[in-house]
């Protein structure tokens, strides 16, 4: 309604300017016709008279319909904000409802979610707790065990302080290797190397040869742990000058040490040409091997090799391959023997055999004689009529009986 009252105006100057059109096209028209200027004027004041009238009209009853318009509108005006006023107390009573609604689930939710954190706080908590005490009794456990190491380390060293316990420590790696790899007759502990001397070498390994007197394999362990210490605190301490001097004396000690050896322990033919100096630990090998030409000039002047745990077992499997060689030598003249063994017992049953072709031979011939004799009487008794003896064999003609008899006769001559 608002929207058309607005409208109005435009309506009514859009009426007058068609009627003023109008005039002015009757104008035209009458012009057209020959009438004077002054007929055409009045036409048109006429027509602009009765466009005023008219526009006049239009006016008042824009006027009356907007008047009409502005009470509908307020009347409704005042309907729609009743029920504004009613939509909104019923808003707000829902609202309300609906708020206190959610406030009561809320604090439901509140509860029950306070409640389940409580309880998964709570134990999980619980379980840190244990696993704090178990990982912290299980740190006390490590560090009882780490004492007990260090006490077990202090033991260590105070037992490798006595130089016959090192010794004894590396003669067991020995063993336990000789043990391991090769079979028991085959080395022996404590061996006398010389007659005329009470030195015994620690371990000697027979060589797999043949014959009553085998050469052995002198083997000595030694563990120069005071020097080898002295080179690692050197190396630790970063101090170059001790690092070479301990590096020195440690190849003195080894060279004095394979001196020893090649003097007490190194005596063909009951001996091999050379003896081995066995180091405990790879560690120190790898320091005497560091040493320029150490190695080669102890093999070369004194005839000893230098070994750690990971060359010696290498030269004892080399033994014990020399051992399986022996041993396959020995199956090999064994299958020899045996081989032989057959072949004079297959010429033993070559003969067996001949002999038992030749009675084969005349047990087959009696069958035949057996056989012509039974066919000769059968040939008699069916020339009598008694018939055949077993009718399942065939008499046979006269002529077969008289060749049957005369092979009888035959093989009786």
């Amino acid at each position: 309604m608002a929207d058309l009252t607005s409208r109005m105006p435009d309506l009514t100057l859009l009426l007058t300017a068609l009627a003023a059109y109008a005039a002015i096209m009757a104008a035209v028209v009458a012009a057209r016709q020959g009438r004077s200027i002054a007929a055409v004027r009045a036409l048109a004041e006429q027509a602009a008279q009765t466009s005023r009238a008219e526009a006049e009209a239009t006016r008042a009853a824009v006027h009356t319909a907007a008047t009409d318009a502005a009470v509908a509108a307020a009347s409704a005006r005042g309907a729609f904000a009743l029920g504004v006023e009613q939509m909104r107390g019923a808003l707000e009573t829902r609202l309300r409802d609906m708020r206190e609604a959610n406030d009561l689930s809320l604090a439901g939710l509140r509860r029950a979610v306070d409640e389940q954190l409580h309880a998964a706080v709570e134990k999980q908590m619980t379980e840190s707790f244990a696993r704090v005490i178990d990982q912290f009794a299980a740190v006390q456990k490590a560090i009882g065990e780490v004492g007990a190491v260090a006490a077990g380390i202090g033991d260590i060293k105070r037992l490798f302080a006595n130089v016959k316990t090192r010794g004894g420590w590396a003669e067991t790696q020995v063993r336990a290797l000789l043990d391991d790899i090769l079979p028991p007759e085959s080395w022996l502990a404590n061996f006398k190397v010389r007659p005329d001397s009470d030195e015994m070498v620690e371990f000697a390994v027979l060589m797999p040869m043949r014959g009553v007197h085998r050469p052995v394999l002198p083997i000595d362990a030694k563990f120069p742990l005071e020097d080898y210490e002295r080179l690692i605190a050197a190396a630790e301490a970063g101090d170059r000058e001790a690092e070479r001097a301990a590096l020195r004396g440690l190849e003195r000690r080894v060279r004095d040490e394979a001196k020893k050896i090649a003097a007490k322990y190194i005596l063909p033919p009951t001996t091999v040409e050379f003896a081995v100096l066995y180091l405990p630990t790879d560690s120190l090998h790898a320091e005497i091997a560091r040493i320029p030409g150490l190695i080669d000039g102890i093999g070369r002047d004194h005839r000893v090799l230098v070994m750690g745990p990971s060359l010696l077992p290498a030269l004892l499997r080399t033994v014990h391959l020399g051992f399986v060689t022996l041993a396959l030598e020995d199956k090999a003249d064994e299958i020899r023997r045996l081989l032989g063994t057959t072949r004079v017992e297959i010429l033993k049953m070559d003969d067996v055999l001949e002999r038992l072709a030749r009675q084969a031979g005349a047990f087959s011939g009696t069958i035949e004689r057996a056989r012509a004799r039974t066919r000769a009487i059968g040939g008699k008794l069916r020339d009598l009529g008694l018939g055949a003896i077993d009718p399942g064999i065939d008499p046979g003609t006269g002529e077969e009986i008289d060749a049957a008899a005369e092979a009888d006769r035959g093989l009786d001559a």
